[in-house]
């Protein structure tokens, strides 16, 4: 089966189901897991952070940094379309007790300009902004460029505000800006990066921080649930991911790009060609928004042994990853080929 839905549907390589295997593990909660321990320095240390702590997922991170950033009642502002409001169930208001506040992020990018229009102190009628959220690679594609990151950090420090990272594929963006992710990171006081976002670990996430921040973090993982015990069995493929499988993602990209450009050729097939930064290709067929034609399209791929999403919003996306290779990627551009017909 070829699942191109999304780059969260990797398995474990076979490296990985031989570390798990093997973990030497130890209840997390008192952080006597060696594997875990071992894991959360080392995703420090990549990102340049003091700390790091291991979380079951990548929302559960983002919403650990709300939790732990912000005072209930207060504000948080972030891009329309990121993650964070887009798809993670409206759990800011249920766990940090925040109010989100969106502004125009054209492309994941955030100026300044349009922060000053939103960021509030607290008064009789407004609550005061708590935290920054920026989001890179941005889930729509695109990649932020770090100058733009720079006008970001720039202005929070003027109203002495933290500024967090949803990084759930930051080393999809390093990859595409060609830089390593400290660089990315350095702009943000936490981090939240995804194992299990094209990096083939089957679970799990890191949120990174300052010392003080990341023990913080951890009381309040404990009270979302979230202190694990024998852990190291998950976070022992979290260390491959991070040691053997960054260096893939270009290769993903590569392929994401040449999908791209061969779905342009197809008739009626509109690419969008300003969101292929990473390993992702959004594009529209409008005979789609017929559902007997979506459902014709959805049969022609699940015949050919390939899982697809619908469309949402009118737009398809296609995600390669570690296990897409050339003859997977052949066959999904043999699939269009059919399925794409005006």
């Amino acid at each position: 089966m070829i699942d191109i839905r999304s780059d969260t549907v990797t398995g474990p390589t076979p490296a990985m189901r031989k570390a798990m295997a093997e973990a030497d593990v130890g209840d997390d909660v008192y952080g006597d897991d060696p594997t875990v321990n071992k894991l959360e320095e080392l995703g420090a240390d990549i990102l340049g952070k003091e700390a790091s702590v291991f979380v079951p997922s990548g929302t559960f991170g983002n919403q650990l940094a709300l939790f732990t950033w912000c005072r209930r009642g207060t504000e948080v502002i972030l891009g329309e379309e990121a993650h964070i409001i887009v798809h993670e169930a409206g759990a800011a208001s249920v766990i940090a007790g925040v109010q989100t506040r969106t502004i125009p992020a054209p492309d994941g990018v955030l100026t300044a300009a349009a922060l000053k229009q939103r960021l509030r102190k607290q008064d009789l009628h407004a609550p005061a902004t708590s935290l920054i959220c920026l989001e890179n690679a941005h889930s729509m594609g695109n990649v932020v460029s770090l100058a733009a990151m720079d006008e970001v950090r720039k202005t929070a420090d003027q109203w002495k505000l933290p500024v967090h990272l949803d990084g759930a594929r930051i080393f999809n963006a390093a990859a595409a800006l060609n830089t390593d992710a400290k660089n990315i990171a350095a702009r943000a006081d936490s981090v939240m990066f995804c194992l299990s976002k094209g990096l083939c670990a089957p679970v799990g996430s890191l949120l990174a921080g300052t010392k003080d921040f990341v023990k913080e973090a951890r009381l309040k993982r404990k009270i979302m649930g979230g202190g694990m015990r024998q852990a190291g069995i998950l976070a022992a493929a979290g260390i491959i991911a991070l040691t053997e499988q960054r260096s893939h993602l270009a290769e993903d990209h590569a392929r994401a790009k040449k999908m791209a450009a061969s779905l342009a050729h197809i008739k009626g097939v509109a690419v969008n060609s300003n969101a292929v930064d990473i390993n992702m290709v959004f594009f529209s067929f409008p005979p789609a928004s017929d559902p007997k034609q979506e459902a014709r399209i959805m049969e022609i791929f699940a015949k050919r042994n390939i899982l697809i999403n619908p469309p949402d919003g009118g737009l398809f996306r296609f995600v390669t990853h570690y296990w897409i290779g050339d003859t997977e990627l052949e066959a999904i551009l043999d699939a269009s080929r059919e399925a794409f017909v005006l």
